[in-house]
């Protein structure tokens, strides 16, 4: 079996990933600034991650995961006002958005998931390091900023030149050393919360909470730092400088995952094109959505539309077809196994595009196997498919795809129901009563059933088009 190799964003090369410490991972990825609903934009990286995560421990690791949530922010108190809400009751209200749209999405929850106003005390003790090491200073306003101009290893993640950049635009420039110099701490403003330190009275900068988190969590050095594209520049370049001049190694390898984009835009609700999880879930269940947003290799963009999504719920409802005619036919649901074509596929920098070709093949041959009637080969092709999909977080079979008791009941007797329809149908196909079955059939097509006929009998699904 091949060993696991990762593109590093840092040395633009991949290469063999190799823990910090045997059979440990530790990983720290960005996680929502909670001040809005989730739209799939957001969401792609947890399920991006997941996945790392999920094929991490399958190989064998025990894996730390870390998500923060970035609960105090500009954008979060601007919301506020808007909202007529105060600021926490606003961060409270989409962190349970997000934990929701993770959820329905069978993003497993994380190992710890920080929340950074519960970290104000390891941003002071972070902020008076830096002053010490002379890597910071607070120019009595009560701002804090990081001196840039002092860091040898400053833009080295994004590749660009000091010189180049425009000014930060988080504080009044009057009181930095530089222009160029970023906001560790920014100073309270009236109405707006705040959190006592020697310097005087703020709240953190963005940068800052994370660096102070990831050390909280995952100590000086840690193996992975995850998050999206857009956030290479500032938000990590300034994580590194921080943590850095700190005297902390911090993370060995940066991954990122691409964008979600619409008529090749990046997804925001500037553009007008934002789509929130919980509208899609109206339209596609949970595991296809899932399945559709972890299609994609991590760092290519996903082009969204809606016919392309309809298309792969349609694809995944063939695959999740497959494995139901298999326990049918075997009365035993599939033992997951790991293919070599799937574990290559996924050992090379997470290669799902290639993946998904494998269970492509499997399905092929499982399907060709029940037309055959040679159990044997039907097992191993569920098999194999069950064991991809449980990596790719869309296991049919996985609990968390379970509906509730009450629905349980409802869908046994819708069960009943459309079989006593199947067999009039049956029997009036018996009695070549044509009319009859064709009319039974597409009663139930109005209704938003679509009936397949099999070696094994008809069998019956809900069309999640409204077709």
């Amino acid at each position: 079996m091949s060993s696991l190799s990762l593109y590093d964003t840092l040395t633009r090369t991949t290469s063999e990933f190799v823990p910090l410490k045997k059979g440990e991972v530790g990983i720290y990825l960005c996680g929502a600034t909670v001040q809005a609903p989730p739209h799939i934009g957001h969401v792609r990286s947890g399920v991006n991650f997941d996945i790392l995560r999920r094929w991490l421990t399958k190989s064998g690791y025990n894996v730390t995961f870390i998500r923060n949530v970035t609960d105090i922010d500009d954008k979060i108190l601007h919301k506020a006002v808007h909202e007529e809400m105060p600021w926490w009751a606003v961060a409270m209200k989409y962190e349970r958005a997000f934990t929701d749209a993770y959820a329905a999405l069978n993003v497993l929850p994380p190992t710890y998931e920080p929340r950074a106003t519960g970290h104000v005390t390891q941003m002071i003790e972070l902020m008076q390091l830096l002053i010490e090491k002379g890597a910071a200073y607070a120019p009595g306003n009560g701002d804090v900023y990081l001196e840039v101009r002092k860091l040898n290893s400053y833009l080295t993640l994004s590749r660009q030149k000091l010189d180049d950049l425009q000014p930060a635009a988080d504080a009044d420039e009057t009181n930095k050393k530089d222009p160029r110099d970023f906001a560790l701490w920014k100073a309270a403003k009236p109405g707006d919360p705040s959190w006592p330190t020697p310097w005087g009275p703020g709240r953190p900068g963005w940068h800052l909470e994370c660096s102070a988190m990831a050390h909280q969590y995952l100590g000086e050095s840690f193996d992975i730092h995850g998050g999206g594209l857009d956030l290479i520049f500032p938000h990590h370049e300034n994580e590194i400088a921080q943590s850095e001049a700190a005297g902390f190694a911090f993370a060995k390898r940066w991954l990122h995952n691409a964008w979600v984009t619409a008529s090749g835009e990046k997804m925001s609700k500037s553009l007008g094109n934002s789509l929130q999880v919980h509208e899609l879930l109206k339209s596609v269940r949970g595991i296809e959505l899932r399945w559709y947003l972890g299609s994609a290799h991590y760092r290519s963009m996903l082009e969204f539309s809606h016919e392309a999504l309809a298309e792969s719920a349609t694809a995944f409802r063939r695959i999740e077809g497959f494995l139901t005619r298999s326990v049918e036919i075997l009365k035993v649901e599939p033992t997951p196994v790991i293919s070599a074509a799937f574990s290559d596929a996924m050992n090379d920098d997470l290669a799902v595009p290639t993946a998904l070709a494998s269970i492509s093949e499997a399905l092929r041959i499982g399907n060709s196997a029940i037309t055959a009637g040679d159990t044997a080969v039907i097992a191993s092709a569920a098999n194999e498919i069950r064991g991809a999909l449980d990596v790719l977080g869309c296991d049919p079979f996985d609990p968390a795809f379970a509906t509730s008791g009450g629905s349980e009941d409802l869908t046994a007797a819708l069960d009943g129901t459309i079989k006593l329809a199947l067999e009039q149908r049956t029997a009036a196909r018996e009695r070549k009563d044509f009319a009859a079955s064709d009319s039974i059939r597409d009663g139930l097509a109005a209704l938003g059933i679509t009936i397949e006929d099999t070696a094994q009998g008809p069998r019956w699904s809900i069309s999640r088009d409204g077709k």
